[in-house]
């Protein structure tokens, strides 16, 4: 690897970095910022509205990868990734030094709204423009290996935003974090801005590019082309349907899934999931070089495919253990002790809320949810279809029903899963970490290890999907072409990973049914993959391009 390419990869690799350590930190920080900006509602719709912001950097994602693929493709591909890490850091920056809506009012939200918006934008075309400018780069032979290393930044990201919230954190307090500290990470951002804006200043255009300037057969309208004619929109469905739907719920499984799991459902305290969480990526995150590596030797597809259907084959089992060492009470109850919703099932709601808007209010909705808010494993007894709403009940261990619209439905369903042995959320079988090193016991060792398996399935899926993405396509419209599916996949079906889980969880009342979601997306893109998606790591990017085809072969 000579100087200036590994100036290009730290160039392209460091930039995505801060890109995702900004997108990260509103997810993180999501409920405070609600209170300073939404401070004029009630709790629980301040907590929508945030989410709501939140899901707006989701939902804009495939317009940026339009919007600056176009550019990249018709512009070149560092002066458009400069400008997304420009809109990215001034878009954080000033999220730091926004005021609340109890000083400038209804105008808080919007301008917040609106930065969020461009973080979207920004972060749609980031990804597409750093992985095209390093595999053009790239040595033939080597594009799987070079690429890898952007394929790290959105864990590193994850990861340097969960250090610097920790920092702040206890450097100045919990009380003042909440009231000012937590704009610091938003600040900070700057310094990071600065040092890849300056880095990013000084690379050369790829040389891909440069060539395809200089013969001028660039593509005057890739848009059109990339996607208004069939023998190239063919391949971004495929490319989403066969590589990166499958590669995107791997990954949210194994990162977000997976730590809102532990949180939400085994009942582990935050700052204990934080540090497994960060225990895994730390061990595992080498497996994206491995395998970007790996797939220059024996090809893209047996890699990621074969990431796709090992974690499909193995997530129940695995999230089982979690249960049984994270909190052993819990999971003893859950396999002792029955419960049942007495209720008529045509009056149950799927309870899908990908950004907390809805309201479930059937006696049915209510039940469920109370459950599942308990982590209880129940099943479902069907009553006669006459049967009135207000008969909804639920029955613990044979127990006298519970009617769900009782106005002491919530003290008696507490009561009742207590006296049956469900233990409380503090309950002492529940894995606590005393401290960042506290790893060698085996609770937190197996927890260790079923986690970082979990981060290695997402390095498999996740380390050569760059390189195999970019060599599907033409440099004329590859900028474009690349970046449409990879942002459908991961913002989207990914995106929505969480919420539909938790809406499966609710539906069946086994906390493992979300599962189904990934590993049928998986197992589909397997399938897809296997039958339609070619082979491209011997592929020559320049020869394609000169010989006039589009390298389908």
């Amino acid at each position: 690897m000579t100087r200036e390419e590994r100036k290009v990869i730290l160039g392209s690799s460091l930039g995505t970095v801060f890109e995702w350590y900004d997108f990260y930190l509103y997810g993180s920080l999501a409920g405070l910022i609600g209170t300073h900006f939404f401070s004029q509602y009630p709790e629980g719709t301040r907590n929508i509205f945030a989410l709501l912001t939140f899901a707006a950097g989701f939902l804009v994602r495939p317009f940026g990868a339009l919007v600056f693929g176009r550019i990249g493709d018709l512009v070149g591909r560092k002066y458009t990734f400069l400008v997304t890490i420009l809109i990215m850091g001034a878009s954080t920056f000033i999220v730091g030094l926004l005021p609340g809506s109890d000083t400038i009012g209804i105008l808080a939200p919007i301008l917040l709204i609106v930065l969020r918006c461009l973080q979207g934008l920004a972060l749609g075309g980031e990804y597409g423009g750093a992985a095209t400018y390093v595999a053009e780069h790239a040595p033939n032979g080597r594009r799987g290996f070079y690429t890898s290393f952007i394929q790290i930044t959105a864990t590193a990201g994850l990861f340097l935003s969960l250090l610097v919230i920790l920092g702040v954190r206890t450097w100045i307090g919990e009380a003042a974090f909440a009231e000012w500290g937590w704009r610091v990470p938003f600040l900070l951002s700057v310094v990071l801005l600065g040092i890849s804006v300056w880095i990013r200043s000084t690379l050369h255009e790829s040389p891909a590019f440069k060539k395809m300037k200089e013969e001028g057969t660039g593509s005057k309208a890739p848009l059109s082309e990339a996607f208004g004619q069939w023998k190239n929109a063919k391949w971004a469905i495929l490319a989403l349907l066969g590589l990166t739907m499958g590669q995107a719920v791997v990954w949210y499984t194994g990162q977000f899934y997976a730590l809102f799991f532990l949180g939400s459902i085994l009942k582990v305290d935050g700052p204990t999931t934080n540090l497994l969480i960060a225990w895994a990526l730390l061990l595992g995150s080498g497996g994206f070089v491995l395998f970007g590596w790996l797939s220059d030797k024996i090809g893209r597809k047996p890699i990621i495919l074969g990431g796709c259907l090992l974690a499909a084959l193995t997530y129940f089992p695995l999230f089982k253990l979690l249960t049984a060492e994270a909190n052993p009470a819990l999971h003893r109850a859950q396999q002792s002790i029955p419960v049942q919703v007495l209720t008529n099932p045509a009056t149950c709601s799927f309870q899908f809320n990908p950004v907390g808007t809805a309201r479930f209010t059937q006696p049915c909705d209510i039940a469920k949810a109370a459950l599942s808010r308990a982590s209880v494993q129940y099943s479902v007894e069907a009553l006669p279809a006459n049967t009135a709403d207000t008969d909804t009940a639920i029955r613990i261990n044979n127990g006298a029903p519970i009617r769900a619209t009782d106005p002491t439905f919530a003290q008696q369903l507490s009561a009742g899963l207590t006296a049956a042995g469900y233990p409380a959320a503090s309950n002492p079988s529940v894995v606590k970490m005393a401290g960042p090193f506290d790893v060698l016991r085996e609770q937190t060792a197996v927890i260790i290890g079923v986690l970082t398996l979990l981060v290695i399935y997402v390095t498999m899926v996740y380390g050569p999907i760059a390189a195999a993405l970019v060599e599907l396509f033409p440099t004329r419209i590859r900028y474009t072409s690349m970046s449409l599916p990879y942002h459908i996949g991961n913002g989207w079906f990914g995106g929505l990973l969480p919420a539909t889980s938790l809406a499966m969880v609710a539906q069946t009342g086994d906390i493992y049914y979300g599962l189904w979601y990934p590993i049928v997306i998986a197992l589909a893109t397997v399938v897809i993959g296997a039958i339609f998606i070619p082979e491209t790591k011997d592929r020559d990017i320049f020869a394609a391009e000169e010989s006039g085809n589009n390298a389908r072969a």
